[in-house]
């Protein structure tokens, strides 16, 4: 007889995917990846098999628990969930799904929710990264329905405020991890960069692309996808990354001069498939990149004046406003705004060939 596993479908930002709780998986990894996998319906292109979406954003999974160390109120696992292949990723960080922690955990009664508004510290254990989050809790539960939007979601909703802490070198332990602004590869400049997630900064003209294109566009062009992916290569360990060919870090951003009135145009890869967007944390680190003197971005993009600054990262479907507190040139804090909403809710089957449950 299957194993049911109570589940949480969420929304965040632009990505989706289940929300578990610790303690309901196995707690050996290998145990547990194969019952993520399971659910998730991998390894299958299609995840036919599985609450799996098919593509990088909807192939995601949250686990949570409340830390026993008291450094936050919230421990948020994110988990990258091959699609084709058999792999669970605990390595990178994701801001969209962390966006739909806080109301997961309080949907799951792991935190009781205030009246009006909830505001937690949720550490995202896979860097130790540590963001405050505010949700809309009108009776202490979550309320999705409002007026906030964020391009690459179709409807308007319920806004999930999101500052950051403490981001640099997330997981190449500085933000600068070559000690450069600028490096050259291959004989192409760029800025390896990590403020909450390690994105390689291009131009792209100097990859042969405007960098407006389509995303459908840019993923049919397989020579530049060959291109970026033996950059990456060569890239990771000057990151500190070692090897990453099966690893889903570091990004890649193509940066050009803003289109439609923002700070920068990007166009990110994440990092074999052109983002419709842009990811939350990749945006908070493009965004610094943009402030930086000498920076790849920093030529592209439109400056403007102040301790804090509101820089609109423009890419496929729209753009992305991040708030960047500054001292001198270095972001010292980041703010932005995000949506989520509740999909589903029950339990999720898993046979007993993976997995018995706790009783077994």
């Amino acid at each position: 007889m299957a194993h049911e596993i109570p589940c949480w479908y969420l929304r965040g930002g632009t990505s989706k995917g289940p929300f578990f709780l610790a303690r309901d998986l196995p707690d050996d990894t290998a145990t547990r990846d194969a019952v993520i996998l399971a659910v998730m319906g991998s390894p299958d292109e299609r995840q036919i098999d599985g609450l799996g979406g098919a593509r990088t954003l909807t192939s995601k999974a949250g686990i949570l628990s409340i830390p026993a160390d008291g450094a936050a109120d919230l421990d948020f696992l994110f988990a990258q969930v091959g699609i084709a292949d058999a792999r669970v990723d605990t390595t990178p960080n994701c801001g969209n799904m962390l966006a739909a922690a806080l109301p997961a955990a309080v949907e799951a009664g792991l935190i009781a929710a205030d009246a009006g508004t909830t505001t937690r510290r949720v550490r995202t254990v896979n860097t130790g990264v540590i963001a405050e989050i505010t949700i809309v809790t009108p009776d202490g539960v979550p309320m999705y329905d409002g007026d906030a939007r964020i391009d690459g979601v179709p409807r308007p909703a319920a806004p999930v405020t999101c500052r950051f802490l403490d981001t640099e070198g997330s997981l190449t332990g500085s933000l600068l991890p070559t000690g450069n602004v600028r490096d050259t590869v291959d004989g192409i400049e760029m800025t390896l960069i990590d403020n909450g997630m390690p994105v390689m900064i291009i131009a792209a003209a100097d990859l042969g692309v405007r960098g407006d294109e389509t995303p459908a566009e840019l993923d049919a062009n397989d020579t530049l996808k060959a291109r970026i992916e033996a950059l990456r290569l060569k890239a990771a360990p000057l990151m500190n990354l070692g090897d990453v060919s099966t690893k889903p870090v570091p990004k890649i951003t193509l940066v050009s001069a803003p289109r439609a009135g923002g700070t920068l145009g990007t166009r990110t890869f994440i990092p074999h498939d052109c983002h419709t967007s842009i990811g939350v944390l990749g945006a908070v680190t493009v965004a610094t990149a943009a402030v930086l003197p000498g920076s790849v971005a920093f030529d592209l993009a439109t400056q403007s004046e102040g301790d804090t600054r509101t820089l609109s990262i423009e890419h496929p479907t729209g753009e992305f406003s991040v708030e960047v507190g500054l001292e001198g040139h270095r972001v010292v804090r980041a703010a932005l705004l995000r949506t989520a909403r509740l999909l589903m809710r029950g339990t999720v089957p898993v046979s007993p060939s993976i997995w018995r449950g706790p009783a077994a």
